[in-house]
Parts: C-alpha cells; structure tokens; sequence
C-alpha cells in the first residue's frame, strides 16, 4: 500500500544497513530501532523535520532496497511507491539518497535509478568515519558534478555530525530543482537500444520522461515482477498488461542472440558506468596502506567454520544462565512487593467479593507475571546487544549455507533470532526473503522458536524443579536446561523446515545477499530504549490480557456456589472452572498434568505467559488464605489425590515445558500470519501440527521418564 501525503515532504531512499534509519532518526528526533543488520524497516514511516530556514517537512522513511527492481516484499513497497509518484504527481518535493560510503559503487547503483525520476536527489554520503579510518578519500564535489546531483553530503550519523549540512541542502534543493537530464548516463548499444525501443515507446506513451521509460524498459526486460507493479493503475488494463508482457518475450527473444544476457542487462549497464565514474575519475581514493580491520580479525573467529558455531552456542548459554543469575534479587524483590500490595489491600478493604477478586484473581494473576519481568528484561538487552554489534548479520552468514539446505533462506535466520523476544515482528522480517516458498516455510516454523512469552513458563518450572548445581564440572544445570528448551524447539523447527520443502510447491528463485557491517560499539541509549519499549509492551499487553483473563477465571472458579458443599471437597472443583479442567483432565493426565493444568493450557491460547497466572489465580482461590500464596511454594506442597505423591515433579515440569515449546498457544500470531499469507488456511494448519506435536512430545517425555524410573 502506498503513502499519499497531503503536504510536501521528503523521501528517504537507501540500502539496507546504509544508516538510513539513524538518519532519519537524526532528523525527526523519533526513536525507531537502530539495529546492525539488514532487515530492519519494512514498513513506511513519517516524521516531522524542521529546516534551518525554520520551515517544517514532512520526511518519509521507506524500507530498505537494493534497488527499484523488486524482489522483495519491503522492495516491492518502494517499487509501488515510486510508481504511485509517476502516476498520480504525489512527488516528494526531494529524495535523500542515503550511501554506505565504505561500500560506494553498491549504494550508488540504488541512487542512479532514483536520478531518472526527475526528482532532485540529494546524496547523503553516510560512515564517513569508516572511510576515513581506513585513510581512504571521496571527493563529494567530483562525485557531485559526475552525478549532477543537487548536493552531496558527507556525514556520520553515528557520531552525529553532518546533519545539519544535510538540512541545509534538503533546504537548497527544495528550492532550486535541479533540471533533469532526459537521457540515461550510460550508452546503451545501439543494437540493444533498438530491441528495446518498443517497451520505450509504450512508457513514453504513458506520459512518462524519455529517461524513466528507457529506464523502465531495462527494468521490465529483467524481471517479469515489474509489470505487476502496473496491474493496479489507470493505464495498464488486464490486456494491455498481457501486451507488455508479449512484447518484454520478443524483446528477450532477440536480445538471446546477442551478447546481452537479459537478466542482467540493467545491472551491467549501470555497474559499468559507476565503475569508470568512481576508479577512472578518481572520485575514490584507497589508500595503499594494506590495513586488516579489527572487524576482519574478530570474523576470523565469529564465522569460522567450526568455531563460529561453538562461539555462538556459548554466547547463547551465558544468557540464559544470566537470565537466573542476575534476575534473582529484583525477582524477590519484586516478590516481596507483590506480597505487601496485597496485604495493603487486604487492610484496607471490607471482606467480600470484591476483595476477593481483586486480591486471588488480578494482584495474583497480574504479580505472577510481573515477577518475571527482569528475566525478560534481560534477555531483551542481550538480544538487542548482538543486534547492535553487528553479530547477527555473522549469525545470518554462517547458517546460509545450512538454511539453504533445509529449505529455507540465509535470511531465515534474522526473523527465527527476533522470534526469540516475540514472533510477531519475526514474521513481518520475513518480508526481507525473495522467494515467496522460503518466507513461508520460515512463517510456518517461527513460532517454534521460543519467544519470551514462554520464558515465564520456562523460568517457573526451571527454578521450581530443577536443581541449581552443577554438571558436567562447568555447566549449572539450570541455565543448561533453558539452553536445552531453547534449542529443542528451534532444532525442531528445522526438522519441520526440511519435512515442508519437500510438499510445497511454489515456484521461485532466491538468492541471498548480504554486506558484513563492520563490529560496532551499541549506542546504550538505544539498547536501554528498546529494552524499555519491549519491556512497556509486554507488561502493557500482557497485563490487559492477563487481567481480563483473571477476572473472568476468577468467577469461573468461584461459582457456582454450593450451599451444602461434601464434606473435604473444595468448592473450586465443583466451580465452572473445575468442571471444565476435570473433564479435560483424562485426556491430558498421560502427560502428568492435571486439572489446573488444563486450565491454564485453555486460557493461555490468549497468550502463552497466562498460564502462570492462571496456576497462581486457581491455587490462590483453592487455599483460601488471607494473602497471595507463592506459586512456586503451591506447586511444590500440592498432593495428587489419586496418588497421594506430588503433583509437581521434575519430569513434570520437563514435560509441560517441552508441551510449551510446541504449543501453538498465541492468537495475535496466528492473526499476523493469516495477514502477512492472506489465507487462514496456513494459520489453521501451524495449530494444528504444532498443537499434535505438543501433545506428543510432552506424551514421550513423560511415559518415557517414566518407563525409565523417573518420578
């Protein structure tokens, strides 16, 4: 869908991982996610910029793109856009054209294609701190000239110096249009010139400037993808869309007999001429001194074949042990404060049902929760850590290779990483993947990996069950358990990834590409704010849900209201909550579960993390205490009446986590993904096998543990 802005405005173009987004940031003084790898915006963003000369803009921010070619979904928003602007006039008064300077002749290619819009281009040279470091030199006045650009700008967002030049010349080229050139820069041969003079002719004929339409025709010529961007305006009807597609087959026809693949004709074409401009004019200037960069020496170890992975593994490790180890005194304390609030409330209320349900179903539901907040914090701050430095794009090159060969993308691997905090922005980063079979396999497995919804689930059992020692004379077995669950669930996804490729059949090609960025310092202040951003999201979302959930399973488990309750039954069994949770008691008690564990396994398709609050709501109402009763001290002390043992064991708690880490329990996934396929069909489907699987495997763990001698 395309932005129509009722106002002038500014468009902000560039490759992704060119800075583009601290750029804008730099200008409207938002705080979008800076992050160290491609991938980043796929949506358009609009903020607000005041220029030196005091007047307001607005500043467009569109996703990232290699070039006007789409591959895909984030291109294809930019190719759609720019479209939209030769069709119905909704130009941006100026482009901002943002360029790796390190990585000068890739960037420039995406800015010479905007240069045949006829809108004035101004190239923000962005990491000019990089090329200076190496001693390297451009000269931006030459480069200015060669392009005819309106200016071009060096500058460094990250050490925030530059921008306020860029304002100034934004300004400048709002108010003095550059006049266009209306031919391409490059020579086309003459004999290719004339094949291609049809599809030339039909853009012409649309109104388009003599540029784009040779420009349009080179496009077209390359991939079949670009007459769809047509289906939807004026010009192109059903039929006149099969004519360009009848006449782009002639024209491929006779360009196979010549020396011009057509697939890359636009691409050598354009390559050629910023080569000459950028080597021959000297325009960039390398100095001769050989330097190995710090981050060449780091990737000696984090992409090495064998050690990268190891590497990688132990990164994971140390932050799921850091996850017990430094969550433990604000997690008490957070415990204790739970605690007092809820004799607070006690003190100051009048007994009855109000009391009730405000002390055993919300401050019990919602404390439960809550108390989990640091453990998530914390992974939040390690996962946007890897995400600053630059890590995750290494991650992502290592694992090419193997995603590739179960059936999905190298950029697979940064949407199943950011699944790790929540799925649903895993599933939007999968716009980034070319192909239309391996984005979807990628959406169908992402949900197993595990978000940090089921770190509560994880974080409960693991502390309450299995013992903080040591194994293996390294390991504590707690973190190595969370490593353990974490990696079981995105080991299966991989699995599930191969099984996939061999029935869909879509067809499609792929390839993946990507730039190393060099290791960054993290901004703090952007790590702090995207973990105070998830952070707020959780506890906001979580608690609306949470609280919502806890009032209505309150009244579920607390009426009916028996009048001569049997002598030693809790009135809770006989409630509407505990009809529900003993019928559906027999079909999960081969998993070690019981009745309160079939209702937190209802409630928590609202979101996985409910079931904790649920447990404690249930256990609350059951006890029948004066105050908040401690989870954890609830399921250690609760007795199975037909076995007279424990209810909670270790194999328990082992068999309910592994249930979680298939689970299918998060409705707003499955609604993104219905919205990202446009079909339910492939959400029904991930609910079903993931929920078969979850049985099962929880089946196997436990009948197995037991078979084996495990209580």
């Amino acid at each position: 869908m395309t932005k129509q802005i009722n106002e002038p405005y500014i468009a902000l173009i560039g490759n992704p991982n060119s800075g583009k987004t601290a750029i804008f940031n730099a200008l409207t003084g938002l705080n979008q996610k800076v992050s160290n790898y491609p991938g980043i915006t796929v949506e358009q963003k609009l903020g607000n910029a005041t220029l030196p000369n005091g007047s307001k803009i607005k500043i467009l921010d569109l996703p990232g793109t290699y070039s006007l070619t789409p591959e895909s979904i984030d291109e294809r928003i930019v190719s759609d856009q720019i479209i939209s602007w030769m069709e119905n006039g909704n130009k941006p008064s100026a482009i901002v054209s943002v360029v790796d300077a390190s990585n000068l002749s890739r960037n420039l290619y995406l800015t010479s294609q905007l240069l045949d819009l006829g809108i004035p281009v101004v190239v923000a040279l962005n990491m000019m701190d990089r090329v200076k470091s190496n001693n390297n030199e451009i000269d931006d006045n030459a480069l200015k000239n060669e392009l005819e650009v309106a200016d071009v700008i060096p500058m460094s967002a990250s050490e925030k110096w530059g921008i306020e030049e860029l304002k100034v010349a934004i300004g400048k080229a709002i108010e003095n249009s550059n006049s266009e050139n209306d031919t391409l820069p490059f020579a086309i041969d003459k004999e290719v010139e004339s094949i291609l003079h049809p599809l030339t002719d039909k853009f012409k004929s649309w109104g388009y400037s003599n540029r784009f339409s040779q420009a349009q025709a080179l496009r077209i010529v390359t991939r079949k993808s670009v007459v769809s961007l047509y289906e939807n305006i004026q010009h192109c009807t059903q039929e006149q869309c099969d004519e360009l597609v009848a006449i782009r087959e002639n024209i491929i026809n006779q360009l196979d007999t010549t020396k011009h693949p057509h697939r890359t004709l636009e691409a050598s074409l354009r390559y050629a001429w910023l080569d000459e401009l950028i080597t021959s004019r000297k325009i960039y200037k390398k100095s001769k001194e050989k330097r190995i960069t710090r981050s060449e020496k780091a990737d000696s170890m984090f992409t090495h074949k064998w050690l990268g992975p190891v590497l990688f593994l132990g990164i994971l490790y140390f932050i799921f042990q850091s996850i017990f180890t430094m969550a433990s005194y604000p997690m008490d304390l957070i415990d204790a404060l739970v605690g007092q609030f809820s004799d607070f409330v006690m003190e100051i209320m009048n007994p009855g049902m109000l009391r009730d349900i405000m002390v055993d179903g919300i401050i019990a539901g919602i404390g439960a929760i809550v108390i989990f907040l640091p453990q998530i914090l914390i992974l939040i701050f390690f996962l946007s850590l890897l995400e600053d430095t630059g890590y995750m794009a290494r991650v992502a090159f290592m694992m090419d290779r193997f995603m590739t060969s179960i059936g999905m993308h190298g950029k697979s691997v940064l949407p199943l990483m950011s699944g790790y905090a929540c799925a649903i922005p895993g599933v939007m980063a999968t716009r980034t993947i070319d192909s239309w079979k391996e984005r979807l396999i990628t959406i169908l497995v992402l949900p197993l990996t595990s978000c940090s919804a089921r770190l509560p689930v994880y974080a409960l059992m693991i502390g309450a069950f299995i013992p903080d020692i040591t194994v293996f004379g390294f390991f504590k077995l707690q973190g190595l358990t969370m490593v353990i669950m974490y990696l079981l669930g995105t080991g299966t996804a991989f699995i599930i990834a191969i099984i996939l490729s061999k029935f869909i059949d879509v067809k499609g090609q792929s390839s993946f590409l990507m730039e190393l960025p060099p290791y960054r310092v993290p901004l703090i202040r952007s790590v702090m704010h995207q973990v105070y951003t998830r952070g707020k999201l959780f506890v906001l979302n979580a608690g609306k849900i949470i609280m919502a959930i806890s009032i209505v399973l309150w009244f579920m488990a607390t009426f009916p209201k028996v009048d001569n309750p049997q002598v030693d039954v809790n009135p809770i069994h006989t409630s509407y909550a505990g009809q529900v949770g003993h019928a559906l008691e027999p079909i999960i008690e081969p998993l070690g579960f019981d009745w309160k564990i079939g209702i937190g396994l209802i409630t928590s398709f609202a979101a996985r993390e409910v079931v904790v609050s649920t447990l404690a709501t249930i256990y609350n109402i059951e006890g029948g205490e004066e105050d908040i009763v401690s989870l954890t001290d609830a399921m250690k002390r609760d007795i199975n009446p037909k076995t007279g043992k424990p209810q909670f064991t270790a194999l328990v708690a082992i068999s309910l986590m592994v249930f979680f880490v298939f689970a299918a329990q998060c409705m707003a996934t499955f609604a993104i993904i219905r919205s990202e396929t446009n079909s339910w069909k492939w959400p029904a489907f991930m609910i079903i096998y993931m929920s078969l699987l979850a049985y099962f495997a929880s089946l196997l763990v436990y009948q197995g543990g037991q078979y084996l001698g495990f209580a």
